[in-house]
């Protein structure tokens, strides 16, 4: 039997109630030829209180254009902004590790308002 991982510190509700995780539709998908490792760069609609936002996300191994367009996805609006490289990333697109250290991206099951706080 294996040791289970160690979690981080208990926080407290108060806590998680500061952070930000919103639903928002992808909008366009752009190459990003500058990241140091492959990446999209996002224009996602988040709603008319907090409107359009941009991303870089490493998702393009399991993520084409094609695929992304329309689609809804959750990310932490309230991060300071984050240059990388030339792009400066607004918001933190949420995913998994899969098996291979693959992003899977976390979506709701079902449509929600652009802008749809986790609760």
């Amino acid at each position: 039997m294996t040791e289970p991982a160690p979690l981080a510190p208990p926080i407290a509700w108060a806590d998680f109630e500061k952070v930000e995780l919103r639903a928002g539709t992808i909008l366009e998908v752009m190459e990003f030829p500058e990241a140091r490792k492959p990446a999209w760069k996002l224009r996602i609609d988040f709603g008319p209180q907090i409107g359009e936002r941009v991303s870089s996300a490493q998702i393009v191994a399991l993520y084409g254009k094609e695929d992304l367009v329309g689609q809804q996805v959750m990310a932490v609006v309230n991060f300071p902004p984050k240059k990388i490289g030339p792009f400066r990333s607004e918001v933190l697109v949420t995913g998994f590790h899969d098996e291979e250290g693959r992003v899977v991206l976390v979506r709701p099951e079902r449509r929600v308002p652009n802008g749809a706080k986790l609760l």
